[in-house]
């Protein structure tokens, strides 16, 4: 799986919202739009797994790449109390 593919009509986790997908010999054709099916260029392919990337890309051949960061300090943030919460807690500030 190190080879990024693209998504198939005839890949079996592929669907039509349209439900407009026949085939024709070996041409599998929309027909909603009346010509070939793209699946990069159409709004309404959808994949069972929710795996299908923008541009029909196939996301069960993706890797993912991660990055190690380290955390960064973390800023205390100072809230000044105003009113009944200043009276309950005092000249405290709370953190």
């Amino acid at each position: 799986m190190s080879e990024v593919r693209h998504c198939l009509p005839t890949c079996k986790l592929f669907k039509c919202a349209k439900k407009a997908l026949t085939f024709r010999g070996k041409l599998i054709w929309c027909q909603w739009a009346e010509e070939r099916c793209e699946v990069k260029n159409c709004v309404y392919a959808t994949c069972l797994k929710r795996k299908l990337l923008p541009s029909g890309i196939c996301g069960e051949t993706v890797k993912r790449k991660t990055i190690e960061v380290e955390p960064e300090e973390v800023a205390r943030l100072t809230v000044k109390l105003k009113g009944k919460a200043f009276r309950k807690i005092g000249e405290r500030e709370a953190f």
